[in-house]
């Protein structure tokens, strides 16, 4: 009997993590580098992410290509369409896409177009990069798709509405797409994370997370890797997990009013 295929033969010889430069989408690039793959990372800020390229290819010795781009504006055809044709040139099989923005605050008192940009940058980003990386992994007939998302998409979350509504829609959508494309050859998995010690968290709530379990961004990377292929969705740390599954029993105005004593101010 032949040996299975080994990661780097499933998802190789690229990877792509947008949102690369640090915390959860480095490790990934990290994660992604130990297991052999080649990788294009994606991030608005190109001195961070040349300097995570960097890091890689000395510790990993894989080829890395840092490509800045500002994800909101893929909807944009002309910019889309340039960045498509930089990513055709190299076979990428894994896309993780981790980038993600978070307004905070009550919706109508912040611009709207904060709201909008999550909307670009959270859905209408990833849906572009898993249409078109994902039709050329359906016709090889192998490769893998990680959206991740949130345990603020899991209901509602006050001050977040935005950033919630866009990881509820990335949850649902890419547990859709494991459902159509597992018969394609394609793993497609939602990744759901909750307090990660990022620079991103810092920023929105601060180096003290209260009470709420706070995992470290290589931890998420390992578990969701493990997960890709097994399941439709993820709910990454075990006390994250506990948190849902007690949370998912209580009725919805409950949840939301839960949340609404949680969440940022």
């Amino acid at each position: 009997m032949p040996a299975p295929p080994s990661f780097a033969d499933r998802y190789g010889p690229w990877a792509l993590v947008a949102g690369a430069s640090e915390g959860i989408g480095l490790a990934f690039a990290h994660a992604l580098a130990e297991r052999g793959l080649n990788l294009v990372l994606l991030a608005r800020r190109p001195g961070p992410l040349e300097a995570a390229a960097t890091e890689l290819r000395a510790r990993w010795d894989v080829e890395v290509q840092p490509t800045p781009c500002d994800l909101a504006e893929l909807g944009d055809k002309a910019v889309r369409e340039r960045m498509l044709a930089t990513l055709s040139e190299r076979e990428i099989g894994l896309l993780v896409y981790n980038a993600a923005y978070s307004p905070v605050g009550d919706f109508l008192d912040r611009d709207l177009d904060d709201a909008l940009k999550a909307l670009d940058v959270n859905a209408r980003a990833p849906m572009i990069l898993t249409h078109a990386l994902g039709k050329a992994m359906a016709a090889r007939g192998r490769g893998g798709v990680i959206w991740m998302g949130s345990l603020a998409g899991l209901q509602g979350s006050p001050r977040l509405a935005a950033y919630a509504g866009t990881k509820a829609f990335d949850r649902s959508f890419a547990e859709s797409l494991y459902g159509e494309l597992r018969a394609r050859g394609v793993d497609v998995l939602a990744c759901v994370a909750g307090a990660t010690q990022t620079p991103g968290f810092a920023a929105t709530v601060g180096e003290d997370a209260g009470a709420a379990p706070v995992m470290q961004p290589e931890a998420v990377a390992r578990e969701a890797l493990a997960a890709l292929g097994q399941v439709p969705s993820v709910i990454v740390g075990r006390g994250n997990r506990a948190a849902a599954s007690v949370l998912g029993r209580l009725p919805r105005w409950l949840q939301v009013a839960l949340m609404d004593q949680l969440g940022p101010r």
